[in-house]
Formats: structure tokens, C-alpha cells, sequence
């Protein structure tokens, strides 16, 4: 049987290494007498994929029947949602390609019951995500209520400093350096006083 390893490290995961994913997956597929199919390693979240080429390249090989069966560290690893998890499995049954996860043993599409506990997997996983979205939002709903400030940290740079300078004719990185700060943030601050200023002359 031909395995193919997959392992991915999101760009918010810092200091994770791909290795304490492929490490156990070599060990497992070596146990169980696979034939490596080859190692596939992305640096992205889930959802986007136009920067998990090596989960794209790993599809690819599925669709051509020359991986028997895709073995992840965990089914989050491989799908961004309960709906991206129901048509991955559909196209891998069709092309006759089983799915395991390594974390999650009862997780086997190969077998009746564990297709059956990645549905229900993947649809609880998605239920948690959607949840703590709802408690994010309800957060911040709070806060802004009780006059706490939500988004961006405040600038925390002398303001009318930052417009002294630029109309002395410095450049917005300049000030930037200048007063320690982003020049993003200096953008900013420049860009809402030239707004204020344009009200002001219209009325």
C-alpha cells in the first residue's frame, strides 16, 4: 500500500517544526509495512490554499491512483472546514484513496465506522470554531459597550509631533524613525488630520 505523509504548520504556529509531525508518521507507516509515497509539507492555515501547494500536489497524485491512502497528524491539518473535510473524502472515495489520522486512531476512512467518526469529527471541530467565533464577537461587542477600546492598539507616539515634522517636509518613514513608530501608523495619523483639515475647510 502506498502512503503518502502529510504534515502542515500554520504561519500563526511560530517556532513549530513540520518534523514532530512527520517523525511520529514515519514511525506509524513503517510499523504497519506502507510504502513511502512521498512527504508533503505546507507553511499556511487551513484556508489558504492557494499557498498549500504541497496539499494540492498530494490531491493530484490521489486523482492519478498513485497513493493508496493520505495519513495526517490530525484532520485539522488537512481541512479548513466541515464542508472542505465532506468533499475531500467524496473525491478520495471516488479515486479509491483511504484517509487516517495519526492523533486520532478512530479516524480511518477505510473502514465503515471510522468514516462515520470523521464526519462526525469534522463536524464538531467546525462547531467549536464557530463558537469561539460567536464568543470573540460577543467580546468585543462588550467592550466597545463599556467604552473599552476594540482593534488596532492606540498610537502611542506624540501625535503633534508626528504632523510638526511632516510639515517640515520629512518623509512619513523618516518621522517613523524619528518618534520610534510604524510608519503605518504615522500614515495614519497624517491621513486623519489631512481628513479633519478638508472637513473643516469645506464647511
Amino acid at each position: 500500500m502506498k502512503v503518502a505523509l502529510y504534515a502542515r504548520v500554520s504561519t500563526d504556529d511560530k517556532g513549530q517544526d513540520p518534523e514532530t509531525q512527520l517523525g511520529p508518521l514515519r514511525e506509524f507507516s513503517h510499523a504497519n509495512g506502507y510504502e513511502p509515497a512521498g512527504e508533503f509539507v505546507d507553511q499556511a492555515s487551513a484556508g489558504d490554499m492557494a499557498k498549500r501547494t504541497a496539499w494540492s500536489k498530494l490531491l493530484g497524485l490521489a486523482a492519478k491512483r498513485k497513493v493508496d491512502l493520505v495519513l495526517v497528524w490530525r484532520m485539522d491539518r488537512a481541512f479548513r472546514s466541515v464542508l472542505d473535510g465532506a468533499n475531500t473524502l467524496a473525491r478520495l472515495r471516488a479515486w479509491g484513496v483511504g484517509l487516517r489520522s495519526y492523533a486520532e486512531p478512530w479516524l480511518d476512512t477505510t473502514t465503515p465506522f471510522g468514516e462515520a467518526m470523521f464526519n462526525i469529527t469534522v463536524t464538531w471541530a467546525q462547531l467549536e470554531r464557530d463558537i469561539l467565533k460567536e464568543r470573540v464577537r460577543a467580546g468585543m461587542d462588550r467592550a466597545r459597550r463599556q467604552g473599552k477600546h476594540v482593534g488596532r492598539p492606540k498610537a502611542r507616539f506624540d501625535q503633534d509631533k508626528a504632523r510638526q515634522l511632516a510639515g517640515q517636509g520629512l518623509s512619513i518613514r523618516k518621522i517613523a524613525k524619528a518618534l520610534k513608530a510604524s510608519p503605518a501608523s504615522i500614515g495614519r495619523c497624517l491621513k486623519t488630520e489631512a481628513k479633519t483639515e478638508g472637513q473643516g475647510t469645506a464647511i
